[in-house]
């Protein structure tokens, strides 16, 4: 690996991180409050990008394989720094401001802030901007906007890109990039207008919106979504968040192309089956169990279904006071997640379809063990690679789990705690259960346990293999 090159092109991403510290700096403006806050942040990104650009090689130079990986592993992990830097000069304490940048650019929604509404506007606009941004990813968006990248962008494209293989909708890999920003964009000045039209503020309708279709859930209240008790706007945040938990490849193709490109899509239906039998089971268990009216368990049920499926992780109700069993069903969807190719976390819709597909087609084979049958995915037969690819990850993803979980049950978090903890930080889904729940905040963790689930969160939002991949001897052999 050559490092001149790998810090050359860390250097023009320190470059693009600076650029988007600008718009908080005008918004601390706006509402007259402190400019250090991003002044000085911003000063010390341009000062390290501009030491990267001005020693080390040029972005253009062509990389290999594990160049691209460890670009975006290190990419995402010096932003989540550089991005804390603003927490730090508002008196949050450094392990609880690099956690709450990461949960910020990884899109996870996991707050370590105590009284939220005690920072400034401008901070809090800038901890829903970073998980904007965090939603298509820094990298991607690295991509779309600098020229010339060829074979490296392709690397980089899918070190980040959520899915089992890119999706690829123009021969270049810029292109791509650059189409996904357009509809992610597109569907974001959408959310602000509906928003601003049922009677949200701006500044709530843009901060909400940031975190919504990025799936990300950050908000300016404590209370999250709960602190408007509107049904209006939750309906309108179920249909962003259903959206940016769908494959954005697939929004494209529907608009542009194919207008059935969603609905005849394997995973989009398994997608929507889940968000329906889990809203029906859901909500049968908060009525029969005498918590809400029937009217409203469904509300209560459809919303919170959508938002820890999607891992947008908002909150209409602090659902940590529901019955176990409702609790329960909410704790398997954080092992879910949303499509491939969305803004959402998790496993991801389409690897427990294709293991499904697997484990039926194994007892198949206990019964007819001459027989030849293939697993098939959209009218294609997928390759036994990829399967083979989703068993490792399962593996591995379940192996960090339970390895965190392990640790913050020695650090004497409960058992609760410690599990759901654990995949909503390594998931991206934001609130768990118990100390973490959705109305609490995970500076009830020691610090060592804050950056075990800071570096679940940066594992997880990088699909395991582009960080894990890293770690191995292999990878620094020459």
């Amino acid at each position: 690996m050559r490092y001149n090159v790998v810090l050359g092109v860390l250097g023009s991403i320190l470059w693009l991180l600076a650029v988007f510290m600008f718009i908080p700096l005008f918004v601390a403006l706006y509402y007259d409050e402190p400019l250090l806050t991003f002044g000085l942040p911003l000063i010390i990104t341009m000062l390290i990008a501009f030491v990267f650009s001005l020693f080390f090689a040029k972005v253009e130079e062509e990389w290999n394989m594990k160049e691209g990986f460890f670009i975006v592993a290190s990419g995402w992990l010096i932003a989540a720094v550089v991005y804390s830097l603003p927490y730090m000069l508002e008196g949050v304490p450094p392990v609880n401001a690099l956690f709450e940048s990461m949960s910020g650019v990884t899109a996870t929604g996991a707050t370590a802030l105590v009284d939220i509404e005690s920072h400034s506007k401008s901070l809090l606009f800038w901890r829903g901007m970073t998980q904007w941004l965090g939603g298509m990813g820094i990298i991607m968006l690295f991509i779309a906007i600098l020229p010339k990248l060829g074979i490296a962008g392709r690397q980089m494209f899918r070190a980040e890109v959520p899915g089992l293989q890119e999706e690829q909708l123009r021969p270049r890999i810029r292109e791509t990039a650059k189409i996904l920003w357009l509809v992610y964009i597109s569907l974001s000045i959408a959310e602000v207008i509906v928003l601003d039209l049922a009677g949200l503020s701006f500044y709530d309708s843009i901060t909400h919106t940031f975190t919504s279709i990025s799936c990300s859930g950050f908000s300016p209240y404590s209370d999250s979504i709960a602190a408007f008790n509107d049904p209006v706007v939750e309906a309108i945040f179920i249909v962003f968040m259903f959206l940016g938990g769908a494959n954005f490849a697939l929004h494209y193709k529907t608009i542009f192309s194919d207008r059935t490109s969603l609905i005849k899509d394997q995973e989009f239906k398994f997608y929507f089956a889940i968000i329906a039998i889990a809203t029906l089971v859901l909500a049968y268990m908060l009525f029969s169990t005498r918590v809400y009216s029937l009217s409203d368990a469904f509300r209560y049920s459809s919303f919170q279904v959508i938002s820890i499926l999607t891992t947008t992780g908002y909150a209409t109700a602090d659902f940590n006071l529901w019955p176990d069993s409702s609790r329960f069903i909410l704790f398997l969807l954080m092992f879910i997640g949303g499509c491939a190719g969305s803004t959402s976390g998790g496993v991801k819709v389409v690897r427990v379809l294709l293991l499904l597909k697997y484990a039926q087609n194994v007892l198949f084979k206990v019964l007819h063990p001459k027989a030849i049958r293939h697993v098939r995915f959209n009218g294609k037969t997928v390759p036994e690679d990829v399967i083979h690819s989703i068993v490792s990850f399962m593996v591995i993803y379940f192996m960090i789990f339970v390895a965190s979980s392990t640790m913050l049950s020695l650090m004497g978090m409960d058992f609760v705690t410690s599990l759901s903890a654990s995949i909503a930080t390594l998931g991206n889904v934001g609130p768990g259960l118990g100390l973490v729940g959705p109305m609490a905040s995970f500076d009830a963790i020691p610090d060592l346990g804050k950056l075990i689930l800071t570096a679940n969160m940066w594992i997880g939002r990088l699909e395991v293999f582009t960080v894990m991949v890293i770690l191995t001897p292999a990878f620094w052999r020459k």
